[in-house]
């Protein structure tokens, strides 16, 4: 038996023990469990599964054992992955802590920084939020305006993020923010640290036309952050910036059916509109647009799943993380006006005032801001055509 083998052999053993039957169920958005100070935990099982979890390293596999990981070779953390799948069992803990600011801070942290922060995410300790985006800074986020005045131990942050995801729920944001006025645009930003409840801080959650949102505007009036909550050197936050935008281009071009809805599309149409006496689907033209999108959605597959293989040996995406943005967000908006095509007028009935954010309206009007948030797809497909194609 190969150590590999081995330890798939003790990672089935493990989890078959270890993961609670209810944790083994299909998982809605209601379902994830994002920790935090403030998390109410939906069911002992569901605080027995993190906990048992992050006890062994496992809510963040490859991370090292310092920071609260297992330091787990990309091929471990593929078969934990399949295990895992294999019993249907749930991710015991979601945040923008491992997605995002978790690999920023393994690159650029100092190692102080590491030891604080890495193992309260590992844990699910703190919730973490991301002030990027500006009311007159989105696309152009180097533009961003929010400042933070020098004042000997502290900056003095002041200013305005909008699309802040969840920030109403966080306990932490990371941040950028202008330090040096003087400087060029990209060569000006900051990325600090700071805790939400600060003094100054405030949020004002942004009501969407498909009922529920996580985004909200985020408020800082001279807010005083220490100094050794700046991660990397000052003026270098655009450096950062970018390397956290790849893991979230990744983690968006790659969600998986808790954001996305978890409708079979077949399904979905058959249920709808019936089928032929060849048990087809009694609609042709959709039937084609339906054959169209499984066929591109398998492409996309293989392509994530080469991908995850980079990612796995050690490697970064760069500007390929914008083709998986791209080509994820777009695909999701085509199942979704699918889906809405083959349910007719029945798909649009539901209620704005309880929605719940599944149903089938709702689910299609939210992936109208999968093109945007993230950066829009017209920008994904302006940095392929510059890192990619060479075009300018």
């Amino acid at each position: 038996m190969t150590d590999l083998q081995e330890f798939r052999a003790e990672t089935r053993a493990w989890l078959e023990e270890n993961c609670p039957k209810e944790m083994r169920q299909p998982m809605s958005e209601a379902d994830v469990c994002w920790g935090g100070r403030n998390w109410v935990f939906q069911s002992k099982a569901q605080e027995q599964w993190l906990e048992r979890m992050a006890a062994r390293g496992w809510t963040v596999p490859t991370w090292p054992e310092a920071y609260g990981g297992a330091g787990l070779s990309g091929d471990e953390d593929r078969v934990l992955k399949e295990e895992m799948a294999r019993i249907s069992a749930r991710p015991p803990l979601q945040s923008f802590g491992i997605w995002m600011l978790g690999p920023a801070l393994l690159e650029f942290g100092s190692e102080e920084q590491k030891r604080h922060y890495l193992p309260q995410i590992a844990r699910g300790e703190v919730r973490w939020c991301q002030g990027y985006s500006e009311p007159g800074a989105g696309s152009d986020l180097a533009s961003l305006q929010t400042k933070g005045v020098d004042c000997g131990e502290y900056f003095e942050v002041s200013g305005q993020k909008i699309w802040t995801s969840y920030a109403d729920k966080a306990d932490w944001i990371f941040c950028l923010v202008r330090t040096e006025p003087e400087a060029a645009k990209h060569k000006g930003i900051s990325f600090l640290l700071f805790d939400m409840t600060s003094p100054g801080v405030s949020t004002s959650p942004i009501q969407l036309i498909s009922g529920s949102s996580p985004f909200c505007e985020t408020f800082f009036d001279s807010v005083k952050v220490p100094k050794d909550q700046i991660v990397g050197e000052r003026g270098t936050g655009w450096t950062i910036a970018k390397y956290l935008l790849t893991h979230e281009r990744e983690m968006i071009g790659a969600t998986d059916s808790a954001l996305f809805g978890s409708d079979d599309l077949v399904e979905v149409a058959r249920d709808a509109l019936g089928v032929d006496d060849q048990g087809r689907l009694d609609d042709p033209i959709l039937r084609g647009r339906i054959a169209d999108f499984l066929i591109d959605e398998i492409a996309f597959d293989a392509e994530l799943a080469r991908a995850k293989s980079w990612i796995r040996a050690g490697k970064q995406l760069g500007a390929e993380s914008a083709t998986l943005k791209y080509t994820g967000t777009e695909l999701n908006k085509r199942r979704q006006e699918l889906i809405m095509a083959a349910g007719g007028l029945a798909a649009l009935e539901w209620d704005f005032a309880d929605a719940a954010g599944d149903e089938k309206a709702s689910l299609w009007l939210r992936s109208k801001g999968n093109s945007i948030e993230g950066g829009t797809s017209e920008v994904m497909l302006s940095i392929l055509s510059k890192a990619a194609l060479e075009l300018g």
